[in-house]
């Protein structure tokens, strides 16, 4: 689906004064839950691993990994799960190791609907 289907999707959504939901997917069965249960959208950001793990979102914001290299490899896993929303990934802008331009080009090659500023809290 395009882009601006889902904005006009959840444009009708909110006119009938249903909040768009989102859900952050650390596996792909989390993802497929998700969808089964009607998420208007699924996240993966970094923080979904550390969930799964037990451990706290607030893991997501701590320098224990590489937050954009987890949530490429989270999306072999849960990409090809979900086929009816869109997926955007959690990007860690303010990565110094990475080459903005190439890596948001390899995410939309991945099959990523779009990106979200996560962990990126503010200038660092």
């Amino acid at each position: 689906m395009h882009p601006s289907a889902y904005v006009e999707r959840w444009k009708a959504l909110v006119a009938k004064g249903r909040p768009i939901i989102g859900a952050g997917a650390g596996t792909g069965i989390s993802a497929k839950c998700a969808e089964a249960g009607e998420a208007d959208l699924i996240i993966i950001y970094n923080s979904g691993r550390y969930r799964m793990a037990g451990r706290g979102s607030l893991a997501g914001l701590m320098p224990y990994g590489d937050a954009n290299a987890i949530v490429i490899d989270m999306a072999r896993e849960v990409l090809p799960i979900v086929s009816k929303v869109p997926v955007p990934a959690g990007v860690c802008g303010t990565d110094p190791f990475r080459v903005m331009d190439v890596f948001l080009s390899e995410l939309k090659r991945l099959g990523f609907s779009g990106v979200q500023n996560f962990p990126t809290g503010g200038p660092y």
